[in-house]
């Protein structure tokens, strides 16, 4: 499946979520991976849901892949966090979120975001 045919299936596997039936998403976004493991969107959103379910080995399995597909992403980073608070690992919850901060202040800098005060005319 190419991203543009997942995509359809992770917004109906987050409605799903959202709407009280994380079985329902999660058998959904299990079985797209075995025809899309390129996904980093399906992971992630595979992580995030696990996650919310209370699945934390389960939701880590999925942060990973989706972090090998795409480590320099904020959010995937985040996630990751969030897994190693969960999960007891201070070290580890600490690494991922530095990196994310690290990751936020490069977006702000190439959205032309400045920290130099502004001059009058």
């Amino acid at each position: 499946m190419t991203d543009a045919e997942i995509q359809p299936l992770i917004d109906e596997a987050s409605y799903d979520y959202a709407m009280g039936e994380a079985a329902s998403a999660l058998t959904k976004l299990r079985d797209a991976a075995q025809s899309a493991p390129h996904s980093f969107d399906l992971w992630h959103t595979l992580a995030e849901i696990a996650l919310g379910a209370g699945l934390t080995d389960e939701a880590l399995a999925a942060a990973e892949k989706a972090h090998a597909l795409r480590g320099d992403d904020l959010l995937i980073n985040t996630t990751l966090s969030r897994i190693w608070v969960e999960r007891g690992d201070k070290a580890r919850a600490e690494r991922y979120a530095a990196q994310a901060k690290i990751l936020g202040w490069k977006e702000q800098l190439k959205g032309g975001a400045s920290t130099a005060a502004p001059t009058e005319d």
